[in-house]
C-alpha cells in the first residue's frame, strides 16, 4: 500500500479534501494523509458537511501538523503540496524533496469566511460551490497523477 502525504498551510480545506478523495477511490492501492505547516486545529465545518453530504467517511479526520509525521518517521512514497504561490502562500518544506510534487491551488478559506460573514440569502450554496471547485481540482489532479503512477 502507497502513503501519500498531502500538505498546506492550516490543514482545514484543501489537504483534507485530497486525503478524502485518496482514501474514498483508491483505498485499493494508496493511503491518503494530510498535515499542515500551521494547522489550525480544525477542520473547516462547511468542508466536513459537504464530504459528509456527498457521502465520505469523515470520522478519523483531523487538522495536525506535519511534524506529527517526521517526529514518527513516517515514510511516505509521494508527498503533494497544496499551496497557493500567487497569494504569497510559503509552501511547508518536506524533508525528502525528490518526493515532493507541487500543485498551485487557490485557498478557498478568504472567500469561504467572506461568504460566511456577508448578508447573502444564498450563502451556504455558494460555499458550497467554492468547496466543490476546490475539491474538483484536487480530484482531476490526484486522478490524473495515479494513472501516470500506474503506467
Amino acid at each position: 500500500m502507497k502513503k501519500l502525504l498531502f500538505v498546506c498551510t492550516g490543514n482545514s480545506h484543501r489537504s483534507i479534501l485530497a486525503e478524502s478523495v485518496v482514501n474514498k477511490y483508491h483505498q485499493d492501492k494508496f493511503i491518503g494523509y494530510s498535515a499542515g505547516s500551521k494547522p489550525s486545529g480544525i477542520i473547516n465545518k462547511y468542508v466536513i458537511k459537504y464530504l459528509n453530504e456527498n457521502n465520505f467517511d469523515t470520522k478519523n479526520l483531523s487538522s495536525k501538523n506535519f511534524n506529527k509525521f517526521l517526529d514518527e518517521k513516517t515514510i511516505f512514497d509521494q508527498v503533494f503540496t497544496v499551496c497557493n504561490n500567487a497569494s504569497d502562500e510559503v509552501c511547508p518544506v518536506w524533508p525528502s524533496p525528490e518526493k515532493i510534487v507541487h500543485w498551485d491551488i487557490e485557498d478557498p478559506v478568504h472567500i469561504i469566511n467572506e461568504l460566511e460573514n456577508s448578508d447573502k440569502p444564498n450563502k451556504e450554496e455558494l460555499i458550497s460551490t467554492e468547496i466543490h471547485k476546490t475539491y474538483s481540482n484536487l480530484e482531476t489532479r490526484i486522478n490524473d497523477w495515479i494513472k501516470n503512477y500506474e503506467k
